[in-house]
Parts: structure tokens; C-alpha cells; sequence
């Protein structure tokens, strides 16, 4: 029987990839998206042709009944759930500097990327505990271990994300649920392409042991490994995807 693993946000971008790649590494994937009908159906039907198994499945997982739903359905269909990827972005960044940041804005940040968490994780929990196993990934970002740029909203909130996996890892490492986050650097992605073609992308490129921009594929390779069961010694632990950034430029090391 095939691992049931929901991604959610995986309609496109990053979360698409990491669909895929679940779905050729033998999961059935649950791809939920938020108002994206058409492109969730999109990704199940990639994932089918390369051969693996796949459905859809639309809920917005800021709003705990519509997570409750999302769960309880993916329950009802397939008896148990093994692995949950927390990748929606729920709450796009504001680059912006303290001076001109509202407090709306960086409280909408920073909760909706709580709140995404929080309400998936707290109602998968009890299933992957009487199940005794289960495996809990989520999408951080290296923007949680740099300052300036723009980044105190966004970085605030994935720094909060990485701190609350720790918690639910300690919570849960004796019940046979497991707990990983991975943290990308910067990723060539619709939204972020413009910057990637440009100065930034060189510089990117030119400190990265790929020689080149991080690409979405990369990120979901990491992920399949992450949610690999094999991993689950590994439990509380972040794991860094930037290409090798942070050590040859020299920032952060953990």
C-alpha cells in the first residue's frame, strides 16, 4: 500500500514539484489547493501519466474547518494518513524595511504562516499517533538565518515556523510521528523569475556549488528524501537546500 501524502499548496510552483516528485517515489499525493481547481487536476494528471497515484483536493488550511474537512475526507478514502508536506504560502511576503512596514502587514505574515501550520498539524496528529507513525515536513527558508534585504517579515515568520516544528517534533518523537523542516535558499519560481534573471540570479549562481539558480526540482528532491520514514533518526532537525550559499559566502552555518 502506497504512503498517503497530502502536500498542501501544491496546485503550482514549488508545491507542484514536490507533488511530482512524491508521486514518481511511490506516495499517492493528495494535492490540495485553495481556489486552483483546474491546475490541482493538472498536477494529479502529470502525476498519473509518469505512473503514480494521485487526487486533488481544495481547502484553505488557515480556516481549521476546512482543514478538519480536508482530513477527515482524506481519512474516509484511504483509512490513514502518512505524510503531510506544509508548503501552502498562505500569507505572501512584504519586503520591506521596519520604517515602512505596516503593523497589518507584518502580523498578517507572520500569523498566516502560523496559521497554515498550526491547524493542519494539530488535526493530522491524532491519526499519525494511533497509527503510531508519521512523518511531518515543513517548507522553511534560509530567510529565517539572514538579515536586511527586506526580509524582517518574512524571516520573523519562517524563523516562528522552524521554532514551532521543534516543539511539535519534541511533542511527538515518542509516538511515532517525525518532524523535519527544510529550508530552501532563493528558488526560480513564477513569482520569483524576473529577479532570478537578472544581477541577483547571477550572483546566485555564481556562489552555489550547482553553478547555477536553485530550481524547484531541487527543492522537491530534498522533500522526497525528507519524508522519506528512513529519516525519522533525524526528527526536530532542519535541513538547509541553498546550493551550498551559506558557507561559500560564509553566513550562517545551522
Amino acid at each position: 500500500m502506497p504512503p498517503i501524502t497530502l502536500v498542501t499548496g501544491a496546485a503550482r510552483g514549488l508545491g507542484a514539484s514536490i507533488a511530482r516528485r512524491l508521486g514518481t517515489r511511490g506516495h499517492h499525493v493528495i494535492v490540495n489547493y485553495r481556489s486552483s481547481a483546474a491546475e490541482a487536476a493538472g498536477i494529479v494528471r502529470d502525476i498519473e501519466d509518469a505512473g503514480g497515484s494521485a487526487s486533488s483536493a481544495g481547502a484553505d488550511v488557515t480556516d481549521p474547518s476546512a482543514v478538519d474537512g480536508l482530513v477527515s475526507g482524506i481519512l474516509a478514502a484511504h483509512g490513514r494518513i502518512d505524510a503531510v508536506v506544509v508548503n501552502a504560502n498562505t500569507a505572501p511576503p512584504p519586503f520591506a524595511a521596519l520604517a515602512d512596514l505596516s503593523w497589518t502587514d507584518f502580523a498578517a505574515k507572520v500569523t498566516g504562516e502560523l496559521a497554515g501550520a498550526f491547524h493542519i498539524t494539530k488535526r493530522v496528529l491524532a491519526p499519525m499517533r494511533a497509527q503510531g507513525a508519521g512523518r511531518i515536513v515543513y517548507m522553511g527558508s534560509t530567510a529565517a538565518d539572514y538579515v536586511g534585504g527586506g526580509r524582517l517579515a518574512h524571516g520573523t515568520a519562517k524563523s516562528a515556523l522552524a521554532t514551532f516544528a521543534r516543539h511539535v517534533a519534541a511533542e511527538t518523537a515518542r509516538d511515532g510521528v517525525s518532524v523535519l523542516v527544510v529550508a530552501p535558499g532563493a528558488v526560480r519560481t513564477p513569482a520569483t523569475a524576473a529577479i532570478m534573471d537578472g544581477e541577483r540570479g547571477a550572483v546566485l549562481a555564481r556562489e552555489s556549488v550547482l553553478g547555477r539558480v536553485l530550481e524547484p526540482e531541487d527543492v522537491a528532491a530534498a522533500v522526497a528524501l525528507a519524508a522519506d520514514p528512513a529519516l525519522h533518526a533525524a526528527t526536530g532537525t532542519t535541513l538547509r537546500v541553498d546550493g551550498g550559499w551559506s558557507v561559500l559566502v560564509g553566513g550562517p552555518s545551522s
